[in-house]
C-alpha cells in the first residue's frame, strides 16, 4: 500500500472504501440469483427479528448503531443475526465495511486490514472490521487486534459461536462488550417465513406472482427451522423450487417433505453444543426424567456423537447419581458399554435407550460421590495419622516386636464377621463418610450399616441405652437378629 505525504498508508483504489468483495462482504451488491437468506438481509435494526433483548432503546447494539464507538462480540449459535448486526451497524452509521474470516486470515491481512483502518480514520472515515468465527483466531492474531481496538482504530464486530471466555483471550474480552444471541423463537421463525413470501426481495413464481404456503407447511418450516433463520429461508427456497419443478404455486408439507430431507440436529461434537446436550442429557436422567433423558440421547445420536461416549458417562452416572441405591444399574451399564463397542451403530441407540431408561427410572442416591469426596478432603487437608499397629502388617518375624498385628481380631472369628476394634487413625475415629439414603435399596443398607455400628462399638444399641457403664456389650440380641435379616436380604440386591 503506498504512503501519502503525511506518512499515511493508503489503500489501494481497487479495495479503498471496502469496495473489493472480500471487503463488501454483506454489504456487497446483492443479485437477484443470491441466496434468499442473503436477499432478505435486514437493512435496519427495525428489520431484524428476533433478539429483543438486544434491540430495544439505548441498547449497546442501538448506540451502536447510532454511532457510539464500542467493540462487541456477537456470541450465538448460527443463523441468529449475527453477521447482519454487524452490517446493518455499518450501514446505518456510514462506515466503511470490513469482513474478515477467522478460518482464511492470517496476521498479515489483520495488519493490512488495521493499517487501512487507521488511514481511513486519519481522512474523517470510521472503519467497522467484523471478523466471523472469531474463536478460530490463534492467540497471536488476537494480540494484533488489542492496540487496534484499544484506540479505537477500528470498530470490532466479532462474530462466534463458542464461548468467548474459552476461546478469546482476556485482555481483548475485556476492552469489548458480550452480548449473547439466543436461537429465534416460533414467532420469529413464522414472521421470517410470511416476509419470504410476500417481501419484494423474497421468493417468486416464474410468472412473478406470490407462493402459498399451507398452513401444515408452514408449521412444518418453523419447526424444522430450529431457531436458525438461514436454515428456514433456505427451506423455504427449496420448496419454493420444488413446487415451481412439480406445476404448483403452492408449498405443501408434502413438497416441504420433498424439499427438506430432515432437520438437520443444531450439535457441535467439538464446541458448547455437545457440552449443552451432554449437560441436559445427565441432568435429565439424574432428575429422573426419562422422557427428557431419552430426547437427548437421540439429539447426540442423530448428530453423530460417539456412542461410546455416552456409554462411557452412563457408567459414570450409575455411581455417582445412583450408587447402593440401585446397585445392580452399574452393572447393567458396563454391560451397555461392552454391548455397544460390539455392537454398533445403528443398533447401539436400542442398548443406549434399555440402559437410559434403567438410569432414569432407577432410584437415585449420591452418597458414594459424597463418601469418596469427603474422605479425599479430609485427606488432601492433611489429616490421617499413623496406621492402628494392630492393623499393621505382620508377616515378617520382628512385626511382634513392634508391636504390628498384636491384637488383631480376625473378623471371621467374630459373630457375623464384626469384628469390634478401631480401624480408622487415631485423628479420624470419629469420621463418618457414607451417609446412606432411604433411597432404593440403600434403605436397606442404611439399617444394616445402623446394626455395624452398634457391633463395633461406635454405636448403641436402642435396646440398651438404659445399660451404664463399661461392662455394657455393644451385641445385643436385637441388632444380631437385625444383622440376620439384613444379610439375607441383601444377597440380591436390585
Amino acid at each position: 500500500m503506498p504512503e501519502d505525504l503525511f506518512g499515511n498508508i493508503t489503500p489501494d483504489p481497487a479495495t479503498r472504501g471496502g469496495t473489493s468483495s472480500r471487503r463488501r462482504g454483506s454489504l456487497g451488491d446483492v443479485t437477484a440469483d443470491a441466496p434468499l437468506a442473503v436477499r432478505l438481509r435486514p437493512r435496519t435494526l427495525d428489520e431484524i427479528v428476533g433478539q429483543k433483548h438486544l434491540l430495544g432503546p439505548g441498547s449497546p447494539l442501538r448506540r451502536l448503531a447510532e454511532g457510539q464507538p464500542m467493540s462487541v462480540f456477537l456470541w450465538g449459535p448460527p443463523g441468529v443475526g449475527k453477521t447482519t448486526i454487524a452490517a446493518v451497524v455499518s450501514h446505518t452509521t456510514g462506515s466503511r465495511f470490513v469482513e474478515l474470516s477467522a478460518v482464511t486470515a492470517g496476521v498479515k491481512e489483520v495488519r493490512a486490514e488495521i493499517d487501512a483502518a487507521r488511514a481511513e480514520l486519519a481522512r474523517g472515515r470510521k472503519t467497522v472490521l467484523f471478523i466471523d468465527e472469531v474463536h478460530r483466531f490463534s492467540k497471536a492474531q488476537q494480540d494484533v487486534l488489542l492496540p487496534a481496538v484499544e484506540n479505537r482504530i477500528v470498530t470490532l464486530i466479532a462474530a462466534t459461536t463458542e464461548n468467548p471466555s474459552f476461546s478469546v483471550i482476556a485482555p481483548l474480552l475485556s476492552r469489548s462488550l458480550l452480548l449473547t444471541l439466543e436461537p429465534l423463537g416460533e414467532d420469529d421463525m413464522a414472521e421470517l417465513v410470511e416476509r419470504a413470501v410476500t417481501d419484494e426481495r423474497g421468493v417468486r413464481t416464474p410468472a412473478g406472482g406470490m407462493y402459498a404456503i399451507d398452513p401444515d407447511a408452514r408449521a412444518n418450516l418453523v419447526r424444522l427451522g430450529g431457531g436458525d433463520a438461514r436454515r428456514v429461508l433456505t427451506y423455504v427456497e427449496e420448496a419454493a423450487a420444488t413446487a415451481t419443478a412439480l406445476g404448483t404455486d403452492t408449498i405443501t408439507p408434502e413438497i416441504l417433505a420433498q424439499a427438506v430431507d430432515r432437520a438437520t440436529v443444531r450439535y457441535d461434537a467439538d464446541g458448547d453444543q455437545h457440552y449443552d446436550v451432554i449437560s441436559a442429557f445427565i441432568k435429565s436422567v439424574r432428575g429422573s426424567d426419562v422422557q427428557a433423558a431419552l430426547h437427548y440421547l437421540a439429539r447426540m445420536l442423530s448428530a453423530g456423537e460417539d456412542p461410546r461416549f455416552v456409554a462411557r458417562r452412563l457408567m459414570i452416572l450409575a455411581s455417582e447419581d445412583i450408587g447402593m441405591a440401585s446397585p445392580s444399574t452399574l452393572q447393567l451399564t458396563v454391560a451397555a458399554a461392552q454391548a455397544v463397542q460390539m455392537v454398533g451403530m445403528p443398533e447401539a441407540r436400542i442398548i443406549l435407550s434399555h440402559a437410559v431408561i434403567a438410569c432414569a427410572t432407577a432410584p437415585k442416591s449420591n452418597a458414594a460421590y459424597l463418601a469418596i469426596a469427603a474422605a479425599m478432603g479430609d485427606v488432601d487437608s492433611g489429616k490421617g495419622g499413623p496406621v492402628p499397629p494392630h492393623l499393621r502388617d505382620a508377616h515378617y518375624a520382628s512385626a511382634e516386636k513392634y508391636g504390628h498385628g498384636v491384637g488383631y481380631l480376625y473378623a471371621h472369628d467374630q459373630p457375623h464377621a464384626v469384628a469390634p476394634q478401631q480401624y480408622l487413625p487415631d485423628d479420624l475415629v470419629d469420621a463418618r463418610y457414607y451417609q446412606p439414603t432411604d433411597h432404593g435399596f440403600e434403605a436397606q443398607i442404611a439399617e444394616r450399616l445402623s446394626a455395624i455400628e452398634v457391633l463395633l462399638g461406635r454405636a448403641s444399641s436402642p435396646d440398651s441405652a438404659e445399660s451404664e457403664g463399661p461392662e455394657r456389650s455393644p451385641k445385643s440380641a436385637s441388632e444380631s437378629s437385625k444383622i440376620d435379616t439384613i444379610q439375607a436380604s441383601s444377597d440380591s440386591p436390585t
